[in-house]
């Protein structure tokens, strides 16, 4: 009678044949340690505060530190410098200017490719900003300032936190008004005011990091590059309410190395997105006139290749070259 069970051969095989079940070893849940951001300007600026108050926000949601590192210098590029050489694990961020986009355009050799060198993870807010002069300086208005600089040709001359950041209203103006000025570049909004302070440049064309300042009298705001009047400087107007088209309300947010795990990429925007919307960071942003400006990653993304072009088509019509 044939035997129905296995043999005693099948059983001594039995473990060698089958494959040895071996576990799978728990990847740690992102994040599991400090995450670095890049602040490409100096601290004390609308940028630096914005960016603190939401990265610390944005910590409460991630379970980790978010570390702010200030990198001041190069327009606001230095942030994008060092993403390129950057793992792309989600613990290396940088805050992305609108100068990221306009650099690669105005270089014979460009660094990077704004679009496909980098991973768009959150678009935050916008800038507001415009033209101001001491208290005791001769113009009141812009078309003042516009006309002295069209008497005097390039004898004024004006701060900018970078070479191809809020030059690019100024020089706009400029075309439009077929007058010359030149431009001085910091490492930042705070130096840039210092200067004006001090009398070593005639106005500054900034960010609203001179909204305190001129709101106790320190300094006087002539216009705002804005399509509305700032909330808290009414009667400061737009430049094209003065008969200059020009806007300047840029936007930037947060990036990272190409290459990052969406899983990631999304952990980093929901804890953004919070923060962003949060009562606290609204506070801050109302204390610069700094409008919120979501966008999601693909949003983000898409809007990097309109950016891109809308440089290239700056840089061109401006003759802003470096090299």
């Amino acid at each position: 009678m044939p035997n129905a069970g296995p043999t005693r051969r099948a059983l001594l095989l039995a473990p060698i044949a089958a494959p040895l079940a071996i576990p799978a070893l728990a990847q740690p849940r992102y994040p599991d340690r400090p995450i670095r951001v890049f602040v490409p300007w100096t601290p004390g600026g609308a940028t630096d505060v914005q960016m603190r108050s939401v990265c610390e926000i944005a910590q409460r949601h991630l379970g980790q530190p978010v570390v702010v590192e200030n990198k001041p210098g190069a327009s606001g590029t230095l942030g994008a410098i060092a993403l390129k050489d950057a793992k792309p694990d989600g613990y290396t961020l940088s805050q992305m200017p609108n100068g990221v986009f306009r650099m690669p355009a105005m270089q014979a050799k460009p660094q990077w490719d704004p679009v496909a060198d980098f991973t768009w993870i959150i678009r935050l807010v916008g800038y507001m900003g415009g033209v101001v002069v001491r208290p005791d300086a001769p113009w009141r208005t812009l078309p003042e300032l516009v006309e002295y600089a069209r008497a005097n040709p390039g004898k004024l001359n004006y701060g900018t936190p970078g070479a191809n950041t809020t030059e690019v209203q100024m020089q706009t103006l400029a075309k439009q008004a077929r007058i010359e000025w030149v431009p001085v570049a910091f490492r930042g909004a705070a130096p840039n005011l210092q200067a004006l302070l001090a009398g070593d440049i005639h106005f500054s064309a900034e960010t609203s990091a001179w909204a305190d300042m001129a709101l106790e009298g320190r300094l006087r705001p002539l216009a705002v590059w804005m399509t509305e009047r700032a909330k808290r400087f009414p009667d400061v107007p737009t430049f094209r309410e003065c008969g200059y088209d020009v806007i300047g309300e840029s936007t930037y947010g947060i990036a990272g190395p190409r290459g990052m795990e969406p899983e990631v990429v999304r952990i980093i925007h929901d804890a953004f997105r919070l923060a962003v919307h949060d009562p606290q960071h609204l506070a801050v942003l109302a204390r610069f006139d700094m409008p919120v400006r979501y966008l999601g990653p693909e949003a983000f993304a898409d809007d990097a290749v309109m950016l891109k072009e809308e440089a290239r088509r700056i840089v061109q019509e401006l003759g802003l070259r470096i090299g």
